[in-house]
């Protein structure tokens, strides 16, 4: 059973205020995750020690603000944690992804009190974990979770799917419709009553991020831990913080993905009969198809960072509506080619290797895998759509966490 929020025997996770150690502290956990990343994937097998290990070593917490406690350290060490961790395991990169984004939800609604109570709760090592849009529903900002009051105080029900890190979380976050017709986020210190977390996720990629079903039967929900949305007229850098890290996660898949690529075509494949060459490393195609990766592997890299340092570059105090939405750009144009080299390094990796990269025992297939699932999480053919209508007509994108 999880601890409540304010248990006093859970000990203290450490606060990395350091952007070197902070980078240090990924480098040495993504060693640790790419050895059995090919077992876990295969068997389902969830990431849990790595995953309190990047909570109790301080990763959890790099972007709390040092007001709170937190490390305070730039997005771009947030963006290059993600990416180093998960080019070794692009699972346990997930998992803390919505984490994050809470954070930032936080940090832009949440009252003084609510902000000092559920940050200071994360960088004592609390996992934020997310009951997530709804299968069932029309799309994904169509709510159908519902909170009521009653006699014995406010109840939620509802069910929700998509639900990364519910699983490992100590603190579930969740959206619902108010009486009022607006929408909030409620969260729950776990273990509650009511509360059913199902491990039930069976994508093909990601496997083992345990993204199934959060099942609410009349949970009582404590009024002070509940967050109105804002408005959609209300500048914020919600959404592009949440898709910052989204390209991180692609970027590190098209890394490992790469990796693993040469390393097999190095050790494990032969040259096609044509290529009169000893070695496949010396096939004139697949030496062009990896100059061609490698450098569009380096350009989208190149965006992330520059789209990590224009949100470093706002005042959290003064965010606009002109330098959230020029924000949101900038992710956009990262994740349009992390999205693209995740998909094309993860199937060139198969084919530089030919049909023997496709046996089971090298587990090669879990790189397209896991690209295909993750990037389909918000369709890179509306990023580019914004994009377009941003520069082409001054069109401020959409406010939401998937753009």
């Amino acid at each position: 059973m999880k601890p409540h929020v304010d248990d006093p025997d859970i000990s203290q996770a450490a606060v990395l205020t350091d952007n070197q150690k902070a980078l240090d502290a990924a480098r040495f956990l993504a060693e640790q995750a790419k050895a059995g990343a090919r077992i876990r994937d295969q068997q389902r097998v969830y990431p849990e020690e790595l995953l309190e290990q990047f909570t109790q070593c301080g990763l959890g917490s790099i972007s709390v603000p040092r007001r709170f406690g937190g490390g305070g350290l730039s997005y771009q060490t947030v963006a290059e944690v993600f990416r180093l961790i998960s080019a070794s395991d692009p699972s346990l990169g997930q998992i803390p992804q919505n984490h994050f984004g809470l954070i930032q939800f936080i940090l832009g609604e949440g009252s003084p009190a609510q902000q000092q109570n559920l940050l200071q709760a994360v960088v004592s090592g609390k996992r934020l974990g997310n009951g997530g849009p709804e299968k069932n529903s029309r799309h994904t900002r169509d709510v159908q979770a519902r909170l009521t009051a009653t006699p014995q105080g406010i109840r939620l029900n509802g069910e929700k799917f998509y639900s990364t890190g519910a699983l490992f979380a100590d603190i579930l976050v969740t959206t619902a419709q108010q009486e009022n017709g607006q929408p909030a986020m409620a969260f729950i210190p776990l273990p509650a009553e009511g509360v059913q977390i199902i491990d039930d996720w069976s994508g093909m990629g990601q496997r083992t991020t345990a993204s199934g079903t959060v099942r609410l039967a009349n949970v009582a929900v404590d009024p002070d831990w509940l967050i109105p949305l804002p408005s959609e007229e209300k500048p914020t850098l919600r959404g592009a913080v949440s898709q910052l890290i989204q390209a991180a996660i692609d970027a590190g898949i098209a890394q490992g993905a790469l990796d693993d690529a040469l390393e097999f075509v190095r050790s494990s494949s032969r040259p096609w009969v044509d290529a009169n060459v000893e070695r496949n490393a010396d096939d004139p195609y697949i030496l062009a198809d990896v100059g061609r990766i490698s450098t569009e592997l380096s350009a989208a890299n190149a965006l992330l960072a520059r789209a990590a340092r224009v949100l470093d570059a706002i005042d959290p105090l003064a965010i606009t509506a002109e330098n959230s939405a020029r924000a949101s750009i900038a992710v956009a144009e990262a994740k349009v080619l992390t999205t693209d080299i995740a998909l094309r390094a993860s199937e060139k990796l198969l084919e530089w290797g030919g049909s023997r990269a496709t046996l089971l025992q090298h587990g090669l297939d879990r790189h397209w895998r896991n690209a295909r699932t993750h990037t389909l999480h918000d369709p890179v053919r509306w990023k580019t759509h914004a994009i377009g209508d941003y520069y082409l007509n001054a069109t401020r994108p959409p406010r939401h966490a998937w753009i």
